[in-house]
């Protein structure tokens, strides 16, 4: 059974920076790729991050500048920086068989419960 719980969101002002952590168990490593995606009011679910089996890794054109995605051991980090208003969401992890897309990941197999991220002054 694969879990996956999100930590680290929080209130962040436009310029500020945070740091999400997703921490998973159960999961047979060689064959997932790992995405974040985040959920706005109003919005549909985007995917914004993505890093592979492998390690390679890819993002949305929104966030390949500011946002970095890196794993170490069984947790997954994406690295927020230069946040916008527009970045307020409630951010997600999931496991994916099999691999990222080019602009971020495909999909989610397992998921997590969320974290919420807010922007504003």
């Amino acid at each position: 059974q694969v879990q996956l719980v999100e930590s680290g969101g929080g209130s962040a002002q436009p310029g500020g920076s945070l740091r999400l952590s997703c921490t998973i168990s159960g999961l047979q490593w060689d064959y997932y790729a790992i995405g974040w995606f985040r959920q706005a009011p109003g919005k549909e679910r985007e995917g914004v991050s993505c890093i592979s089996a492998t390690q390679n890794t890819s993002q949305a054109n929104s966030v390949k500048d500011r946002f970095t995605i890196t794993k170490d051991k069984n947790v997954v980090y994406l690295q927020m920086n230069s946040l916008k208003p527009e970045d307020t969401a409630v951010y997600y992890c999931a496991a994916y068989w099999l691999s990222c897309g080019e602009d971020g990941p495909r999909g989610g197999d397992a998921w997590g419960q969320g974290t919420q991220v807010t922007v504003s002054s």
